[in-house]
């Protein structure tokens, strides 16, 4: 009987032993595929919109407006930073004039104003940067492009329309001519 108490002993101890093994682990899943991003195709610039026959839908003309004042005027002048302006107004307080300029060809001797309200042809003179045109400090043309609806137009001089935005710079210089 001996060695059936060993043999079961050694059994016991045996299963024992078996259930403290830890149970084996399924093998690791692959991981899975890293995604290479395919760079997304650069779209293609849409291409400009037609040309509107009504000009208060042209897109405005590089720039901005710039307002400064000197020893005899007030200065209000657009364009791009760093670069001749394309359009000055100029207070001439002793006269109560404002000069309106904007470099081009004397050979073209007028500048058309187009604004919501108002158009007209100003008789421009040579100057030796460009054309300039003289206005009334009150004139209603100052008044019709500063409350122009977003925009005004400036035409002539033997150079490429302006399409200005209507800012408060315009406004300021016909206030200070104003007295």
């Amino acid at each position: 009987m001996r060695r059936s108490s060993v043999f079961a002993s050694v059994s016991a101890a045996a299963l024992l032993l078996a259930g403290c093994v830890a149970p084996s682990q399924p093998a690791p899943r692959p991981a899975p595929p890293v995604a290479v991003p395919t760079p997304a195709p650069t779209p293609t610039p849409a291409p400009p919109p037609p040309a509107s026959a009504d000009w208060r839908d042209w897109p405005l003309t590089p720039g901005n407006w710039t307002w400064r004042t000197d020893a005899q005027s007030s200065v209000a002048a657009f364009g791009i930073a760093g670069q001749a302006p394309e359009l000055t107004l100029r207070c001439d307080r002793a006269r109560g004039r404002i000069a309106l300029s904007r470099p081009g060809l004397a050979s073209v001797p007028g500048l058309t104003i187009r604004t919501t309200s108002l158009v007209r042809t100003l008789p421009a003179t040579a100057t030796t940067t460009g054309l300039a045109a003289d206005l009334g400090a009150r004139d209603a043309l100052v008044d019709a492009m500063g409350y122009s609806r977003g925009r005004f137009l400036v035409e002539g001089g033997g150079v490429p329309t302006l399409v200005v935005p209507a800012w408060a710079e315009i406004l300021r210089v016909a206030e200070d001519c104003r007295g």
